[in-house]
């Protein structure tokens, strides 16, 4: 893999760097294995693994940083997917998961048909992958609807949690010159996730005075969300649980700001025969009077950013306006939903599933980063050691507002910037 036959080196201290494109035979990673699935804290442990070969049209990036996500935290439970189990049916030999789905970096080495990147750029890696060989994206289709679609890092092995990270060379978007190393680590998940939500599904798309509400919007996707709401000129809503998130939502674009921890309504929703429904339905209906109050005017949203799932979706649908949409990407509050139907089809209203982001809504979103349209909201850097820490946080939901970064071979914090 060395590109100038150099001797190769069997391992490098962490921010070692040698010379451009001479890859060592092993690398520094933090790893979960079956046998230690449990607290984020204690499943993730820093290992000596061997550097992966790449494929044709492969990257290898020399890690400056990563961010943080929740999916690793699943990783680290093994749940709601056993990720290695999962990857061995599919004949992949690793028995362990070398996780990580945000990257900042430089490309190390490239594989023989790589033409879109060079050894040696600064980039960010998205965490959209799937086989280069599936006939739906051979066909111009778009490549997050393809049967072979997975979440590098999580679905893949040897992310960003790596000393040298693999990654497919279409990933790959020029890192933002103004960011830091931990600051263009932190972002590009969550950013192309909410750009996704919010820009790919139209006709429900953000437009101008377009009233959006955004569910956990103190955190790492809430905070993109808001931003790129703001940026396409639309008007959106926080949710939060804590009103010490009020000033750092509406620092980000906010118009206004409800407190979920106002209403009890929360969960599955009562049979609408019931006793308990005419106590639920009047908390739903004040909550949307809330939302009606940060506007200004007598406006439901027209879209609703939704990830809790469980707990929120019942509420969601409901305040949804006439012909609006409901998108959500997650469940972490539950998977099992409850919504009054009633109010769905006879407002026509749309429920939609959104997952990634392709190339082209990955680009876009790194071009409102560039452009300082977006911020990555970077809220704490750890250390490479840190990186079980940072999840149990995450797991906890203890974590600071925003995205979280570690350090991986950037040697300190605030190294990066042109």
């Amino acid at each position: 893999m060395n590109t100038k036959g150099l001797p190769r080196p069997d391992l490098l201290t962490l921010g070692e760097r040698p010379e451009l494109g001479v890859v060592p035979e092993k690398m520094h990673a933090f790893c979960v294995r079956q046998d230690r699935f449990g607290e984020p804290e204690d499943a993730w442990q820093r290992e000596i693994i061997p550097v992966p070969e790449i494929g044709a049209k492969d990257v290898l990036i020399y890690t400056m940083a990563t961010g943080i996500n929740y999916n690793n935290v699943w990783a680290s439970l093994g749940y709601p997917v056993d990720v290695i189990a999962d990857r061995q049916k599919k004949g992949e030999p690793e028995d362990f998961h070398a996780g990580g789905s945000d990257c900042a970096g430089i490309v190390w080495a490239i594989g023989k048909d790589v033409k879109n990147v060079e050894i040696g750029d600064e980039v960010v890696i998205h965490s959209g992958w799937w086989e280069p060989d599936d006939p739906w994206v051979l066909s111009g289709k778009d490549p997050m609807l393809a049967p072979s679609t997975r979440i590098w890092g999580y679905q893949t092995n040897y992310g960003s949690y790596c000393q040298f990270s693999k990654a497919q060379s279409h990933q790959c978007q020029p890192k933002p010159k103004h960011l830091t190393w931990e600051e263009a680590s932190c972002y590009m998940l969550t950013a192309s996730t909410a750009y996704r939500m919010l820009m790919g599904w139209p006709p429900n798309i953000v437009e101008k005075d377009s009233v959006v509400l955004v569910w956990g919007a103190a955190g790492g996707l809430g905070s993109m969300a808001l931003q790129i709401v703001s940026a396409f000129g639309g008007r959106p809503v926080a949710v939060i649980s804590d009103p010490g998130k009020r000033q750092f939502c509406l620092d980000r674009g906010a118009i206004g700001v409800v407190n979920r921890n106002d209403f009890d309504h929360w969960g599955p929703m009562p049979d609408t025969t019931s006793k308990e429904w005419g106590t639920w339905i009047k908390d739903a209906r004040t909550f949307g009077k809330k939302i009606w109050e940060a506007v200004g005017e007598r406006e439901n949203p027209k879209i609703v950013f939704e990830h809790p799932g469980e707990s929120t979706l019942p509420t969601s649908d409901f305040v949804c306006d006439i012909g609006g949409m409901v998108v959500i990407c997650a469940g972490t509050t539950g998977f099992n939903i409850t919504m009054d139907l009633r109010y769905h089809w006879m407002m026509q209203k749309r429920f939609q599933g959104s997952h990634l982001a392709n190339d082209q809504q990955a680009k876009a979103v790194n071009d409102l980063v560039i452009a300082k349209k977006v911020d990555p909201c970077l809220s704490e850097t750890f250390t490479f050691d840190q990186i079980g820490k940072a999840h149990q946080l995450m797991h906890e939901n203890k974590h600071p507002f925003g995205n979280m970064a570690c350090l991986v071979n950037s040697p300190e914090k605030g190294k990066g910037r042109s």
